[in-house]
């Protein structure tokens, strides 16, 4: 049985704890059984599998390589045992490590949706999100998974136009340390963000989660989508969306006492964010909303000097016995998580400063980014860069994080 790594990093090299076989599977959804991810690649002398190659360049990208110059040379080092045993196990007769030019053809390729939806089911497996029910690891009394969509722009993959590679993803997971990306699309140069969500959501089973996102997607269209598949939602309703806003913002809010506050102290300042939440009125103008709620947080300094004050409206679909006020203050916070998922890309993996801009490239490198982060954090490694750091000390590391080993 092909094993998965699970557990505390510091533990490796350990005995592998054996997981379900889509876990083990990685390779295979990489292309070495059909229907996964197809070569894209034309002409002969095809020497080196695609999955193979793909299942190189991850684990490249776990040990913190950038880009395809860097990958090949880590790759360059991948001994002959591994190396022939990732080929005989997509089907090929072992070969020397591939060179700059077939990894780049392979990545540059390789058919994104695919890809991503490769990524994604891996990670969500291994995680035990995927299944369609509410689950029981989560905090609060709904116990319901939180998806969270945002969009991010990959600045220095530009075209001749000068546009940017621009991607939606949805984060599954209870917290920051602990999620995965489970989908991803790219937002092509004719659109936004807003008809993408549903492409993105159709890709995750929503019956058992919750889905957050920035107020650009506090739209009927996708709170009726959510609502078909199952889901629930809790989205912050801004000026933007003029006529709901001002419904919510003429509420008695000074007669509604708070109902939750928390406090936190760090960085020099101390936060402290109060949630008061009333039933939806019968004539707002959004589908499917239980409840609406205002968040105000403030910031002072350590003196208790006042520095910033900042109230935010929203609206939540499940009902008070499935999400308490404590429950929708925590789903609003945790939207940041996806936040902290780009950055890493950008702070560690330089991803607005890569030069990656031709043909699938740019997201096929993205998505071998978020495979990394989210195999990390699964290894039981939430300090990404540390970890990187550590894995890329030991060859076998990477391939072991990604149940890659046989």
């Amino acid at each position: 049985m092909v094993q998965c790594f699970i557990g505390s990093a510091d533990s490796v090299p350990a005995v592998p704890v054996p997981v379900l076989d889509v876990c083990g599977g990685l390779l295979e959804l990489f292309g070495g059984v059909p229907g996964r991810v197809p070569d894209g690649r034309s002409g002969q002398g095809r020497d080196h599998p695609t999955a193979a190659v793909l299942a190189l360049a991850a684990a490249a990208v776990v040990a913190g390589m950038k880009g395809y110059t860097a990958i090949t040379g880590w790759v360059a080092d991948v001994s002959a045992a591994v190396l022939a045993d990732l080929y005989l196990r997509a089907g090929a007769i072992p070969a020397g490590p591939p060179s700059k030019t077939t990894i780049w053809r392979v990545l540059t390729d390789a058919d994104p949706e695919m890809f991503d939806a490769a990524v994604g089911t891996w990670l969500m497996n291994v995680a035990g999100f995927a299944a369609g029910e509410a689950d029981d690891r989560v905090p609060g009394r709904g116990a319901l998974m939180q998806v969270r969509l945002d969009g991010k722009a990959i600045r220095g993959a530009k075209d001749a136009d000068g546009s940017q590679v621009r991607l939606l993803a949805a984060l599954v997971g209870p917290d920051a340390a602990s999620s995965v990306v489970a989908a991803q699309a790219e937002v092509g140069k004719k659109t936004n963000e807003v008809p993408m969500a549903t492409v993105v959501l159709d890709q995750i089973d929503l019956e058992g989660k919750i889905v957050t996102a920035d107020a650009l997607h506090t739209v009927k269209a996708t709170a009726d989508h959510i609502h078909e598949r199952g889901g629930e939602f809790v989205l912050p309703v801004k000026e933007n969306r003029r006529t709901l806003f001002d419904t919510l913002d003429a509420l008695p809010w000074d007669q509604v006492p708070v109902a939750h506050t928390a406090t936190d102290k760090g960085h020099g300042r101390i936060t402290t964010r109060t949630i008061q939440v009333l039933p939806a009125p019968d004539d707002l103008p959004f589908p499917h909303v239980s409840q609406v709620f205002l968040i105000e947080r403030y910031v002072t300094g350590l003196r208790g000097e006042p520095v910033s004050a900042v109230a935010a409206l929203g609206v939540a679909s499940p009902e008070a016995g499935q999400a308490s006020p404590a429950d929708l203050a925590r789903y609003v916070r945790q939207q940041w998580s996806i936040e902290s998922l780009h950055w890493i890309r950008d702070t560690l993996y330089q991803e607005d400063k890569s030069q990656i801009r031709t043909r699938n490239g740019p997201r096929i490198m993205a998505a071998l980014r978020n495979l990394a982060i989210g195999a990390l954090r699964l290894a039981g490694r939430p300090d990404i860069t540390e970890a990187t750091r550590w894995a890329g000390r030991f060859m076998d590391r990477p391939f072991t994080i990604l149940g890659l080993t046989s």
